[in-house]
């Protein structure tokens, strides 16, 4: 217990200063209301009613986008259910909310501790990793999967530590675990941009294995973090693989539309490059790891909501200026800048100089590494090498998130750089080091220094070019001028604030640093004082992105499904299947909300990997016959009897049978039924096989698809080759029985027919008539399509992937693997300890 007392002290510590950053909110119940956590709840509702009701899972759900896999909707394996309460216990089984920063400040102490550092050091080590203002930042958002992921990556890298450091078998099963709790967690972006740090890490373990002539260690141990890497993954099978499966159908994989004049900004199997690019750092930005509103801060932060602002503002122009964010960075929109801490900062740069060893310049090369790649379109000679030659790197977007590592390998080498100065009193005052405090000084404070007098020396311009269009377009020419300069400098005020502010902390850890190497401070204060220093730093960064008025009333949470008269109107029509279209918000808001998901089948929705053919089908029909639609109907007079049907048959063939406008009179959206609406399935009368995806598309302008049906020429053996249909008043069909991953259909017809299904086509969806088995065919580019043959027949299609039964077998033995591997461990330590008491 004396040897256990300083780590039971640091997690207490985690703990503590875990509800205290969210008090009262914790202690009240009050919770978070989420746009991506909504939107979750929302586009899972049809998947979780079934399970509710059934025991069992589905796979798919009809809720959004007409129809799409649940792989990468709160994914569930029964494989690993095991690992929850591990989990749990890991995470000791605090609240919502305090469990996120305490699981944060834990997995970074536990890295720290595997490296050797003591308890006190590595407790402010977890601090500063976990306080980083990014982290704080994906609270808010929703972005819970991807903050939990990080958080599960340091332990996973002390596991790979504890091997390199001969303790093979502990770290081969705390690797394996936590890559298994981290892949549960489902943000791969997250872990692929980490593999990049851990290839650093075991290179400078290879080169001092190499220099210390120790290659038979260094390769034991590689082979024994393999094997458990294979372990966790393995035990995360059922998820990785269909995720890479689903991966190919949606976004994240390559389109077969040939986009002529645009083949530069397609890949060769990823998402397109413009995509891929939209969100990236700024060069300039990068200045915010040291000032945090070096670019101003928010976008949802407008101007007049900063006092250090509005004090340099012109009393003429105030009305102007709550239509303008603080922000003025590169990306199209931010939550907030990536802070690491202006100390932390100054300890990272002096790093570089009094670390020795490999592992420094693995940590400084990963920090380069993801400053440069964050810059995406600003560096794109570097970004288009890792698009176009890196496996998988294209199937990720958002680059500027790749500077979480820049926020893992800073703290970790001012960890590092801060046990070598207490740790040897003098290293300073060495000759050979002085270069290294100036340099640091230098870069650190003396920047912050004149970003505070003179910010026009890092950027040119306070005013992006899409603020200038607009004021050129709503100013007279002679307000123009005067605006733009009061612009800048309410920019320059806020830059300077912060700029002072950080000066100001790296001004104060030196003082403090300088009574410790004076002999004035012992080591044990001057840690105090640094901790309090830094905590206090980035907790006042932090709330400025969450805070305590963002927590409402747990009811808030159901409160954005409530059910509107629209919504009860059309819940009164009991047919088993039919969709909805919501065009309140049109044209931004259809495909950016699942409150309509909620209640009904949507053909719109909000899911960041929707199927890919799905999107083509946005951009180049459903969209524009939205627009078409909402005019005709606006014009009518809210009437359908007189509309043109043709305007929008692409979504009649989805069988959209309600739209919902705007609201009314009463202030309530208002319901409209689409009498030309396709039904759920339908008789063609002949089938139009086309070459290609373009073809494909195209084609959809000009038929009509209740009588032809567009196939794709390579599933032309699958309807054995017809080109004629067959359809008449007596061909019917009709769906009995729904369920999201199973349907059945009853058909009667006097001949041979093509039937078009107004279901979403997927690969892995399985049919029979009559019990027989048959092929689905792809027709009118997203929807399905079968041969029935003359009769009476039933048709049943379900969704059921047997790849889902192999992978959870998988699983269960790597679960075994790791199970055998921990009382292996156990025994051991169990042997070791009896031996020494029979000793003793």
């Amino acid at each position: 217990m004396k040897k256990l007392l300083p780590d039971i002290i640091a997690i207490l510590a985690f703990v503590v200063i875990s509800f205290v950053y969210f008090f009262p909110a914790d202690i009240e119940g009050r919770i978070l209301f989420q746009h991506d956590s909504a939107a979750g709840a929302g586009a899972g509702r049809d998947a979780q009613e079934y399970f509710e009701r059934t025991g069992e899972r589905s796979r798919w759900t009809n809720s959004i986008f007409g129809g799409m896999p649940t792989y990468q909707m709160a994914p569930s394996y029964d494989s690993t259910k095991s690992l929850s309460w591990v989990e749990k216990t890991y995470q000791l089984y605090l609240p919502e909310y305090v469990v996120l920063t305490f699981i944060m400040m834990l997995g970074f102490y536990i890295l720290l501790r595997a490296f050797g550092i003591s308890a006190w050091l590595a407790g402010f080590g977890g601090i500063i990793w976990a306080f980083s203002s990014y982290f704080f930042i994906l609270i808010p958002a929703g972005h819970i999967w991807k903050f939990v992921t990080l958080a599960y990556i340091p332990p996973t890298i002390a596991g790979i530590v504890l091997a390199y450091r001969r303790k093979y078998l502990l770290g081969g099963i705390i690797t394996a675990l936590f890559i298994a709790l981290q892949i549960r967690s489902n943000h791969i972006q997250m872990s692929y941009y980490f593999m990049f740090v851990i290839l650093f890490i075991i290179g400078a373990y290879f080169e001092e294995a190499y220099k210390k002539k120790e290659l038979t260690h260094f390769f034991k141990a590689s082979a024994i973090l393999a094997l458990a890497a294979m372990v966790g993954v393995c035990i995360n099978l059922s998820n990785l693989y269909h995720t890479y499966e689903y991966s190919k159908e949606t976004m994240r994989g390559k389109s077969e539309l040939k986009q002529e004049g645009n083949a530069a900004n397609q890949t060769s199997s990823g998402l397109d490059r413009d995509y891929i690019t939209n969100w990236s750092y700024g060069i300039g930005e990068t200045l915010t790891l040291l000032v945090p509103n070096v670019k101003g801060g928010a976008s949802s932060d407008n101007l007049s909501q900063s006092e250090t602002a509005m004090e340099k503002a012109n009393p003429m122009y105030s009305s102007i200026y709550s239509q303008f964010p603080q922000y003025f960075g590169d990306q199209p929109w931010t939550a907030g800048p990536v802070y690491v801490g202006a100390f932390v900062m100054f300890l990272f740069v002096l790093g570089c100089f009094i670390v020795k060893g490999p592992l420094k310049w693995a940590l400084l090369g990963a920090t380069i590494f993801s400053v440069l790649l964050s810059w995406g379109k600003n560096f794109m000679g570097l970004t288009d090498f890792f698009i176009d030659y890196v496996p998988m790197y294209n199937k990720f977007r958002a680059v500027s998130s790749i500077l979480v590592i820049a926020e893992f390998t800073i703290p970790l080498l001012a960890i590092f750089a801060l046990k070598e100065i207490l740790g040897r009193l003098e290293i300073l005052k060495l000759k050979e080091n002085r270069t290294g405090v100036i340099v640091s000084l230098v870069l650190t404070a003396g920047v912050s220094l004149l970003l505070a007098v003179a910010p026009s020396v890092f950027f040119s311009s306070f005013v992006t070019a899409q603020e200038m269009a607009a004021l050129q377009q709503g100013l007279p020419a002679e307000h123009l001028t005067p605006v733009v300069t009061n612009l800048t400098e309410m920019r320059k005020a806020i830059i300077a604030s912060d700029a002072w502010r950080s000066f100001f902390i790296i001004a104060v850890g030196c003082f403090l640093l300088f009574l410790f190497l004076q002999k004035r401070l012992k080591a044990s204060f001057t840690l105090v004082g640094i901790v309090l220093l830094c905590l206090v730093d980035m907790w006042c960064v932090n709330k400025r992105y969450l805070y305590d008025e963002q927590f409402v009333p747990k009811s808030k949470r159901t409160e954005a499904f409530v059910k509107t008269q629209a919504d009860e109107i059309i819940l009164r029509d009991t047919a088993p299947d039919y969709r909805v279209l919501n065009f309140v918000g049109f044209p931004s808001n259809t495909f950016n909300e699942n409150n309509t998901a909620y209640w009904h089948k949507s053909v719109g929705g909000y899911h960041a990997a929707k199927l890919r053919r799905y999107q083509e089908m946005i951009d180049h029909h459903i969209m524009p016959e939205m627009q078409d639609t909402y005019q005709a109907v606006a014009a009518a007079g809210g009437r359908m009897d007189s509309v043109d049907a043709s305007k929008f048959r692409v979504l009649n063939m989805l069988n959209t049978k309600y739209f919902i406008f705007p609201a009314g009179e009463k202030g309530q959206p208002v319901p409209v039924e689409n009498p030309y609406a396709y039904g759920n399935a339908w008789f063609v009368d002949k089938v139009q096989y086309v070459n290609n995806a373009n073809e494909e598309i195209d084609a959809l302008n000009d038929i009509r698809p209740t009588e032809t049906a567009v196939v794709d020429a390579r599933f032309k053996e699958q309807l054995k080759g017809v080109t004629e249909g067959y359809k008449d008043s007596l061909s019917t069909i009709r769906l009995t029985d729904y369920e999201p991953n199973r349907l059945v259909y009853k058909v009667s017809t006097p001949k041979d027919g093509v039937v078009v299904f107004s279901e979403v086509y997927y690969p892995g969806w399985q049919a029979t008539i009559d019990g027989q088995p048959v092929d689905i065919t792809r027709a009118d580019y997203i929807l399905r399509a079968m041969n029935v043959p003359a009769g009476e027949h039933t048709i049943e299609m379900w969704f059921n992937p047997q790849s889902i039964h192999v992978t959870e077998s998988i699983a269960y033995v790597a679960l075994a693997l790791l199970l055998v591997g921990v009382m292996i461990l156990v025994w051991t330590k169990r042997n070791k300890f009896t031996g020494k008491t029979e000793a003793k």
